[in-house]
């Protein structure tokens, strides 16, 4: 087994291969408005640091979300046409899950992403490798978590909200890929590799705006 993990549903660009036991290579770099252009260079140099080519990988990891449009497509579309490409199977991990299992915690808590708009992605889970919830976008104010532990970078924003909130900030590809390999090697079928919007995309359409034709 060789998994190729990959995540940008937040603004992580996540990459990681790995073996089927261990982690062999990974890159994480943070910047919310560059996924499209740094997540093939971080394939590229976790394939070098592997020492690695593109089809010894026999399987794709995807995060799913809950993220924005914009940066959900190109993780997405990215992890779809290498599977297409290399006639190797496409699962789907929840963005949420992958920063659970990098969390170590097993009790209760909660992870929570900034959603922007005021508002976090987020989902309560029994341990760090099951989900309560089912993923939600709300704003911090409407929940109550109590002094529930809490991870993610939507927790650190809003304290009141999430007191005991403390990293991981962002979601790791090793992370993804570290629970996908335990799930399939238990026979667990993944989710598909279908995005988590959760709520319609930031970019509009204006109104009112005004049709030019030609003459």
């Amino acid at each position: 087994m060789l998994l190729l993990a990959l995540d940008t549903a937040t603004p992580a660009v996540t990459v990681a291969l790995h073996d089927g036991t261990n982690v062999v290579a990974s890159s994480s770099q943070v910047d919310a408005r560059r996924h499209g252009e740094l997540l093939l260079p971080a394939v590229d140099r976790v394939l070098a640091e592997a020492g690695l080519r593109l089809d010894a990988v026999t399987g794709i990891v995807a995060g799913i979300g809950p993220g924005p449009y914009t940066g959900l497509r190109v993780g997405l579309m990215t992890a779809d046409t290498f599977g297409l490409a290399l006639g190797v199977p496409v699962h789907g991990l929840c963005t949420l899950d992958g920063l659970a299992y990098a969390s170590g915690l097993d009790g209760p808590f909660v992870v929570a992403t900034d959603a922007r708009r005021k508002e976090v992605y987020w989902a309560r889970y029994k341990d760090r490798r099951t989900r309560a919830t089912d993923p939600a976008v709300d704003r911090p104010g409407d929940l109550d978590v109590g002094h529930l532990p809490a991870v993610g970078a939507g927790a650190l924003l809003y304290p009141a909200t999430f007191p005991n909130a403390h990293e991981p900030e962002h979601v790791s590809a090793a992370a993804l890929a570290s629970l996908a390999a335990e799930k399939l090697a238990r026979g667990e079928e993944l989710e598909p590799p279908r995005p988590l919007y959760l709520r319609r995309p930031d970019a509009q359409v204006p109104k009112n705006y005004k049709v030019v034709t030609p003459k």
